[in-house]
C-alpha cells in the first residue's frame, strides 16, 4: 500500500503507514520546499526511500547524547553499539558538507524509540519501516518502529547522519524507510577455504550496516565439511581441513547471537546430494565418486564427475544415506533457529552417479538419474518440512537439463528456489511455475567472477594471446563492477503478480580463491550496490537510473566502512572525489 496517495504514488511499499507522525507528513509534504538530496550534507546507505530535509540545518551532538528504549533482549546490544558509534565515531566526510551548523540551537540531547511490536521475531518477512524525525527545535529526536529490527534499520541511519568533531546531525529532518525486498543477502561459502569466527562476524556487522539482512552460510561442499554437527562428529572431525579449522556449536551460536543483534538471520546451507565430497572421509559407502579424478584423461565435459576439482555426490540408493543425513539436518534445525533450510541440490553431474555400482544396476534396470533425484527430494523434504523448515534449493533441481525433479515433488507453499544462471530468465521460469525465487544470478551477483581460474597446468594458457579471449579466466567472468550489480533489476521482464513472488536476492562470494586475507575487499563495497537496488531501488524519483549519482555516494559510503574497520576497495582515485564531475564518462553541462 502507499504511504503517501496522489502524486507521491512512487512510494510503495508493502507495508502499513506506523505512526499517525508519517501520516501528518504525507499531508504536509506537498506544501514543503523541494527535498535536497542528502548528499548535500551526508551520506545515508542505502538511499532511504522518502526525505524531507528543506533546510540545509544542522546543530551539535550532545557529549551526553542517549538513547531511551522499550527493553529489547537483541535491541539492547544495538542500542550499546549505535550509542557509543554516535558519540565517538566523529565521521570526516570526504567532501566537506555544505551546511548551516545552528550556534542557537541547544544541542541535541536524546534520541526517543517507539517500538509497536516487540514480540516480532527476526524472521522472513518481518517489518523493517521506520520513521526518523529530527526537529530544529527541542532536545529529543524521535524513532518509530513497528518492530525492533525496523529500529535497528533506523538506529544505523541516524549513526549515518553524525558527522564531525565536535559531532553535528542534520535537523529539519524527516526520513521514512522500508525495504522493497524483504530478502537481501550475503551467501559466503566456507568449505574451499575456512574463515574464522571473526572474518564472519565482521562481514554480519558490515551487511547489518548496509541493511542487509540474511547471512546465507554455505558451509559444507566436496572440499572440506568444517560444521561439527553433535550427533555426527567424524563428519567435521575427519572430514575439516583441521581441528582448527571447525566452527564447534558454541562458534555457531556465538555467530547466530551475534546476527540477531544486528538483524541479520543465518541461514545454513548444507548441500546435498551433489557437492558431497567431504563426506567421505566419515562415510565413504554413502558417498558416489568421492576422492576420484574430476576430469578422467580423454573424457569429454559431458563425462566429468564433478564440474571442478572435488568429486562426490551422496548415493541416493543406499538407506545409511539417509541415517546420517537426517542426523545433520536435526542437528543443524538445532544449531540455527532459521526458519529456512537450504538443501542445496544443485549440479547433479551424472558422471559421479554413474561411477557407483550399485547407481549403474540401477540405470541398466531402466531408472533415470532424475528419478535417483526424486527419490532423494522425496526421502528428505518431508522430513525438513517437519522441523518446521521452509526449504530453499537451487534452480537446478527444477530446471537442470538432465537431472531435475518433477513439480510435484516440490510442494510451492514450502518450496523456494534460488537461481543463479541465465539472468531474469530463469527468475521468470520459477516464478511462472508458481515458486518463490531468491535471485543469485551469477552474469550479475556471483563476487568470485573474474579472478581468474585455479586448475593448474592448464595448456589453454600456453598461447601468447593472453587471459583476454579466455573471458578472465573464470567461467563466470568477467569481473561484476559495482555498476554491474547496481544497475540489475531483479525482477525485469515479470508481470506485477510473478514480481511479487521474488523475495529478493543475493550476491554470492564462492571461495575457490578467497580466503580472510581478501574477505573484505571482494565483498564490498560491491555489495553495498545490491544492498540500495533492494532496498530503495536503483532509481531516482523521475524513474531514471541512479547509478551516476550513486558515485558520489558509494565513495563516501566505501570511507566511512573503511573507517569502522572494514577493508572495501576503492571505486576511485580520491582525485575524483576532490574534484566532482571531473571523472564522468560525459561532462555535465
Amino acid at each position: 500500500m502507499r504511504i503517501c496517495g496522489g502524486k507521491r504514488s512512487m512510494f510503495q511499499v508493502s507495508v502499513p503507514p506506523i505512526s499517525l507522525l508519517a501520516t501528518i507528513i504525507c499531508l504536509t509534504l506537498p506544501f514543503l520546499p523541494p527535498t535536497l538530496s542528502l548528499q548535500s550534507a551526508v551520506n545515508v546507505w542505502p538511499k532511504p526511500r522518502l526525505v524531507s530535509w528543506p533546510k540545509p540545518l544542522a546543530r551539535s551532538l550532545s557529549t551526553n547524547f542517549t538513547i531511551n528504549s522499550p527493553y529489547h533482549q537483541n535491541l539492547q546490544p544495538a542500542i550499546s553499539r549505535y550509542l557509543r558509534l554516535s558519540r565517538t565515531e566523529h565521521h570526516h566526510p570526504l567532501i566537506t558538507p555544505s551546511v548551516n551548523v545552528s550556534t542557537s540551537s541547544p544541542p541535541l540531547q536524546t534520541l526517543s524509540i517507539d517500538i509497536s511490536d516487540l514480540a516480532a521475531s527476526l524472521q522472513h518477512g518481518v517489518n523493517e519501516t521506520y520513521s526518523l524525525s529530527i526537529s530544529e527545535v527541542g532536545e529529543t529526536a524521535y524513532l518509530t518502529a513497528e518492530t525492533a529490527w525496523g529500529a535497528m534499520r533506523g538506529l544505523e541511519t541516524f549513526s549515518q547522519l553524525v558527522w564531525g568533531n565536535p559531532s553535528v546531525v542534520p535537523v529539519g529532518l524527516y526520513i521514512w524507510d522500508a525495504p522493497l525486498f524483504a530478502h537481501r543477502g550475503v551467501m559466503l561459502d566456507t568449505s574451499r577455504n575456512y574463515y574464522g569466527v571473526e572474518d564472519i562476524l565482521r562481514t554480519i556487522e558490515a551487511m547489518s550496516a548496509n541493511k542487509l539482512n540474511v547471512f546465507h552460510w554455505h558451509v559444507t561442499d566436496s572440499h572440506s565439511f568444517p560444521l561439527m554437527v553433535p550427533s555426527e562428529p567424524e563428519l567435521a572431525a575427519k572430514g575439516a581441513y583441521g581441528p582448527d579449522m571447525i566452527y564447534s556449536p558454541s562458534d555457531v551460536a556465538k555467530i547466530v547471537q551475534f546476527g540477531l543483534e544486528h538483524g541479520v538471520r543465518v541461514l545454513p546451507e548444507i548441500d546435498s546430494p551433489g557437492h558431497t565430497g567431504s563426506w567421505a572421509e566419515a562415510y565413504p559407502d554413502i558417498v558416489a565418486c568421492a576422492n576420484m579424478f574430476w576430469l578422467p584423461a580423454g573424457s569429454d565435459w559431458g563425462d566429468r564427475l564433478a564440474s571442478e576439482p572435488g568429486t562426490g555426490h551422496l548415493n541416493p540408493l543406499n538407506p545409511k544415506t539417509y541415517q546420517v543425513l537426517k542426523n545433520v539436518i536435526r542437528d543443524v534445525s538445532i544449531l540455527f533457529p532459521e526458519t529456512f533450510y537450504h538443501g542445496g541440490a544443485d549440479e547433479i553431474v551424472p558422471g559421479c552417479w554413474k561411477a557407483d555400482p550399485t547407481i549403474q544396476s540401477f540405470i541398466a534396470n531402466g531408472g533415470t538419474l532424475s528419478q535417483l533425484l526424486e527419490t532423494f527430494v522425496n526421502s528428505t523434504l518431508p522430513y525438513i518440512l517437519s522441523l518446521n523448515r521452509t526449504v530453499v534449493y537451487w534452480e537446478d533441481v527444477l530446471l537442470d537439463g538432465i537431472v531435475k525433479v518433477d513439480s510435484s515433488f516440490l510442494p510451492k507453499e514450502h518450496t523456494i528456489l534460488q537461481t543463479w544462471n541465465n539472468g531474469t530468465n530463469n527468475t521468470k521460469r520459477i516464478v511462472e511455475a508458481g515458486y518463490r525465487a531468491i535471485v543469485s544470478s551469477s552474469e550479475f551477483y556471483y563476487l568470485d567472477c573474474g579472478h581468474g581460474d585455479f586448475l593448474g597446468n592448464d595448456s589453454q594458457y600456453d598461447q601468447q594471446a593472453g587471459g583476454e579471449s579466455l573471458n578472465g579466466g573464470s567461467w563466470c567472468g568477467p569481473f561484476k563492477t559495482w555498476q554491474t550489480i547496481y544497475d540489475y533489476d531483479i525482477t525485469y521482464g515479470l508481470s506485477e503478480d510473478e514480481a511479487k513472488l521474488v523475495l529478493g536476492g543475493e550476491v554470492a562470494l564462492w571461495s575457490e580463491q578467497a580466503d580472510p586475507t581478501v574477505l573484505d575487499a571482494r565483498i564490498w563495497p560491491r555489495t553495498s550496490a545490491m544492498a540500495e537496488t533492494l532496498w530503495s531501488g536503483n532509481r531516482d524519483e523521475s524513474g531514471k537510473k541512479r547509478s551516476a549519482e550513486a558515485t558520489n555516494r558509494l565513495n563516501e559510503w566505501r570511507n566511512r566502512m573503511v573507517s569502522r574497520g572494514v577493508k572495501a576497495e576503492p571505486i576511485q582515485p580520491l582525485w575524483c572525489v576532490r574534484n566532482p564531475g571531473m571523472c564522468n564518462a560525459v561532462e555535465s553541462s
